[in-house]
C-alpha cells in the first residue's frame, strides 16, 4: 500500500466509465505471453487437431485474464476477481491439461491434489490473503502461480485416474467450492478491505459485491465440475460401442 491508496498489480480500480480503456500493456507480460505462444506453437505443432485447438484457447483465456480490461475489472469488484479465477482454473488450466498427452502414472495421487487445490484456493480468499495481493506485485503472481499449480496438478490427476476416483475428485471439489461461495453469499458483512471504496462506480455497494462473487462460486462454478463428473460418469457406464468386422471376416 503505497499514499495509503491500494495499489495492485492491474493497477487502481476503475470506474464503469472507464473500465473499457483498461488494457495491461506491461511489457514483461506480453513478452511472457509471446514466448508461451511461441513455445504452445512448437509443441502443439506435434500434437493432434483437438490438442492444438485448445492450447489456443487456453493462451486466449490467459489473454483476456491479463491483457483485457477483465485484469483492471478484478481491482475495482469482487465479483470479477472471482470471475478471474475461475477461468484461471475451471477453464484455461484444464484445457492445457487435456491438450497434452495423458500422464501414464499407477498412482495420480488424485485425493492429494484434490485437498491441495481447495487448500490453495480458500487460503487466497481468506480476507488477509486476499488484501495483500492487492499490495504487492509478488504477492499477486505468487497466487496466480498457486492457483495455476495446484489447478494444473488436480486436473491432470483427474485425467489419469479410473472414473470413479475422478467422479468423487469432481463432486469433492463441487461441494467445497459451493460451501466456500455459500459463506461469502451469507456473511453478514463485507470481508475484503480493497473492495470498500471501489464498487458505487458498478451500482454496488461492498456487500452485494461479495454476495455476487460468493453466488458465482456456488452455482456456475459448482456446476462446472458437477456437470463433468456426470460426463464423466456416463462416459464410463455407456457401453463400447462394437468395432466393425474385418472384412475378411464377414467374407
Amino acid at each position: 500500500m503505497t499514499g495509503g491508496e491500494w495499489q495492485p498489480y492491474c493497477g487502481a480500480a476503475p470506474t464503469a466509465t472507464t473500465l473499457w480503456s483498461r488494457w495491461n500493456l506491461d511489457p514483461v507480460l506480453l513478452a511472457l505471453l509471446a514466448m508461451a505462444a511461441l513455445v504452445l506453437a512448437i509443441v502443439a505443432s506435434r500434437l493432434p487437431e483437438a490438442s492444438r485447438g485448445r492450447m489456443a484457447a487456453a493462451w486466449g483465456i490467459l489473454a483476456l485474464l491479463f491483457v483485457s480490461p477483465l485484469c483492471a475489472a478484478t481491482s475495482a469488484l469482487f465479483a470479477f476477481r472471482v470471475v478471474h479465477h475461475l477461468l484461471l482454473v475451471a477453464a484455461a488450466v484444464p484445457l492445457l491439461a487435456w491438450a497434452l498427452p495423458p500422464r501414464i502414472s499407477a498412482s495420480p495421487h488424485l485425493a492429494a491434489w484434490t485437498v491441495l487445490q481447495a487448500l490453495v484456493f480458500w487460503a487466497w480468499h481468506a480476507p488477509g490473503a486476499y488484501a495483500w495481493t492487492f499490495s504487492s506485485d509478488a504477492a499477486y503472481w505468487l497466487m496466480q502461480a498457486t492457483l495455476s499449480a495446484s489447478a494444473w496438478l488436480f486436473w491432470r490427476a483427474v485425467r489419469a485416474a479410473s472414473a470413479p476416483m475422478a467422479v468423487a475428485a469432481l463432486l469433492a471439489t463441487t461441494v467445497q467450492m459451493g460451501l466456500l461461495g455459500a459463506l461469502l453469499t451469507f456473511a453478514p458483512t463485507s470481508l475484503y478491505t480493497p473492495h470498500l471504496l471501489t464498487t458505487i462506480s458498478f451500482g454496488l455497494v461492498p456487500i452485494e459485491d461479495q454476495q455476487l462473487g460468493g453466488l458465482l462460486m456456488w452455482v456456475p462454478a459448482s456446476l462446472v465440475y458437477a456437470g463433468l463428473a456426470a460426463a464423466t460418469l456416463r462416459t464410463a457406464l455407456l457401453p463400447a460401442r462394437p468395432t466393425a468386422p474385418h472384412r475378411d471376416a464377414a467374407a
